[in-house]
């Protein structure tokens, strides 16, 4: 089973992602924190982490570095208000899997799937 985290302060605004990939048999643990989120990774196995480009306690380009240097394994996806090209040269060398609007559709989540069952080969 893949297991997620979400980074939300209001899990109402990612609520129809999150019920797509439980329906599509991915584990979803939240966090308000990117502090949270990363001893989360560290003590857990964790196969996605979806953040937005700005939490409480850091950017969410920042967390999804740090998490590289922990794991670098781990598909990263950022809700960003940027334009898809200002978001590649943000995120260029960081591996992110895709950027997400900051309220993402059921379609989002669907392409989401789409991308993370590619890259796990399945």
């Amino acid at each position: 089973m893949i297991k997620a985290i979400i980074l939300c302060d209001d899990k109402r605004v990612l609520s129809e992602l999150a019920m797509t990939l439980e329906k599509n048999n991915i584990d979803i643990e939240w966090a308000k924190t990117g502090d949270l989120a990363l001893s989360m990774i560290v003590e857990k196995k964790i196969n996605l982490l979806i953040t937005y480009e700005s939490l409480k306690d850091m950017a969410g380009i920042d967390l999804v570095k740090k998490v590289v240097s922990i794991n670098p394994m781990i598909n990263c996806v950022i809700a960003s208000k940027l334009s898809p090209k200002d978001f590649h040269e943000a995120t260029e060398g960081l591996g992110v899997l895709m950027q997400l609007p900051l309220a993402p559709s059921k379609e989002d989540a669907e392409k989401l799937l789409s991308n993370l069952n590619m890259v796990l080969g399945k």
